[in-house]
């Protein structure tokens, strides 16, 4: 009913909840909500941005055919008129030097 969307209640209300002879206690801020699978993704994504920026444009563009539009090496190639085994290469040095930046940073 609508009328009871004027009454609030404590997330740190303590509850019991069981079912089939299992009693289990908490609070009511257990049952709601959950931490976002994204969150580690965003902040990642966050922490690549400076170092991303440092990479020269062809880099920049091999990461992002590779990751972003989520192309395979060989597919790259043909579009950029080079060999699968040369753009393993590249995409291999830019991950390396952006994984060696955030280690640095870390």
């Amino acid at each position: 009913m609508a009328c009871n969307g004027y009454d609030s209640d404590s997330i740190d209300r303590p509850i019991q909840a069981g079912g089939g002879g299992k009693q289990q206690t908490g609070f009511v801020a257990d049952l709601i909500g959950a931490e976002d699978p994204a969150l580690g993704l965003a902040e990642d994504i966050q922490a690549l941005k400076p170092h991303l920026a440092k990479l020269n444009d062809r880099d920049r563009t091999l990461l992002q055919l590779r990751f972003g539009a989520e192309m395979t090496q060989a597919e790259i190639g043909e579009e950029l008129g080079l060999s699968q085994m040369h753009v393993s290469r590249l995409l291999t040095r830019a991950c390396t030097t952006l994984r060696e930046a955030l280690l640095v940073e870390e």
